[in-house]
């Protein structure tokens, strides 16, 4: 690379992207061309400079400034014209990302986190098309922080059995594998990245919840067997108190009717229900 590696990369304005996606597998690869992450169980958020001013974008482009202001303020700090893409996450005592925490960002506020694992602009030039390991040295030696608020993840280089031991032994969620020389892939899912879990879960469809004293009390999930909807199961599980009202007030996109105790909504989104393994 010459002295200064900016002068060969393409100039942009720094703006939105798109994240990349981990391809999910059964099981992992192996080969020195992998590098092993913890899976972050989180909110995927795109943090941009530009203008002087800091956007936290979720990964559907929704703004994310006001539901986390205290990670908004130490992002002022970066480099202007820089793009980072990263996972918001809620830490318990033992250090470990917990979903159900983050769904309280009020009240547990002084557990949450944004881990950066990718730098996709920096200074107005675009970093996309560099390999993997040069935009995590970027990442690393350009961007830093004073604040306890952002941290830079890290990442490990060591056989997938090794890196899979150790996360059943601290009872992570699962392993993110990324090839070294991967280029970053806006919006694709090209298995250059892949993640593997030892939590496992099932994607549904929500359609529909049950009315309780404090807003929602469960939704109703299924999923498809072709065009046949499957009932499934009432979950209550992973809400709290805000959040049951908060979904139970916000105004739904399909079309309601109801039917003694329950509110039936159509297909008014997705769930992802989740079970451990037991390990022996």
């Amino acid at each position: 690379m010459p002295a200064d590696p900016l002068r060969s990369l393409p100039k942009t304005k720094a703006g939105f992207v798109e994240p990349m996606d981990c391809l999910p597998v059964a099981k992992l690869a192996e080969g020195p061309q992998w590098l092993w992450e913890i899976k972050l169980d989180g909110y995927r958020a795109v943090a941009v400079k530009s203008g002087g001013a800091v956007t936290l974008y979720s990964r559907n482009k929704k703004i994310l400034n006001k539901r986390f202001p205290y990670i908004v303020e130490p992002l002022r700090g970066l480099p202007e014209g820089t793009v980072v893409d990263g996972e918001i996450v809620a830490l318990d005592d033992d250090g470990r990302p917990v979903f159900n925490l983050l769904q309280n960002f009020t009240s547990e506020s002084a557990r949450i986190r944004y881990f950066l694992f990718d730098l996709l602009c920096y200074k107005n030039h675009d970093l996309v098309g560099l390999p993997l390991v040069k935009r995590r040295e970027m990442l690393r030696s350009h961007i830093k922080f004073d604040a306890g608020r952002i941290v830079i993840s890290d990442y490990v280089e060591a056989s997938a059995e090794q890196m899979l031991s150790a996360v059943r032994e601290q009872r992570l969620e699962g392993i993110v594998g990324k090839q070294k020389d991967s280029v970053y892939e806006p919006g694709k899912r090209s298995g250059a990245w892949i993640k593997h879990r030892v939590n496992l879960g099932q994607e549904f469809v929500v359609g529909g919840f049950t009315p309780g004293p404090h807003g929602l009390d469960s939704i109703i999930v299924g999923y498809y067997r072709g065009d046949e909807l499957i009932y499934v199961a009432r979950s209550r599980n992973g809400f709290v108190p805000a959040s049951r009202l908060r979904v139970f007030e916000r105004p739904s996109q399909g079309s309601k009717r109801a039917t003694r105790n329950v509110m039936s909504v159509l297909l008014i989104g997705k769930a992802d229900l989740r079970y451990r393994v037991l390990l022996s």
